[in-house]
């Protein structure tokens, strides 16, 4: 027997994608929510599995297949089971665990810390470790 559909909203809660039903609801009625590459601006529309979601959240475009409905909002693992992540992986440095950036930071936000200034200084090549060498 096939799952019934559930709300894209209640759906985005349960995976644990937005912090509160109403967060969920706004997100959808702000029309940048895809289902399927169609634009949906009602948080009651119904997704069923199989279904493909595209959503911004903070600052990355989320890519995520629906591959269960789930009952509850569940604990993390529960909620991951709901979806597989159709996104490509972030770049990682095999040299570092971090990821990779472009050595710019956006404006305003402050001064570089430590790490930031020394893996800048790693790129270009300069600073008290090159001069010992």
């Amino acid at each position: 027997m096939a799952e019934d559909p559930l709300r894209l909203d209640k759906w985005l809660w349960y995976a644990r994608f937005c912090k509160s039903r109403s967060l969920a609801s706004k997100l959808c009625k702000s029309g940048r929510v895809r289902v399927n590459r169609q634009p949906v601006e009602k948080p009651h529309y119904e997704i069923k599995p199989g279904d493909v979601l595209t959503f911004p959240l903070g600052h990355w475009v989320r890519v995520i297949e629906v591959a269960a409905l789930g009952k509850r909002r569940g604990p993390a693992a529960e909620a991951r089971a709901l979806y597989s992540d159709l996104a490509p992986p972030p770049v990682r440095d095999p040299a570092s665990p971090r990821l990779i950036t472009s050595g710019r930071r956006p404006p305003g936000s402050g001064r570089p810390t430590k790490r930031q200034r020394r893996d800048v200084e790693r790129l270009i090549g300069s600073g008290a470790d090159a001069d010992e060498s």
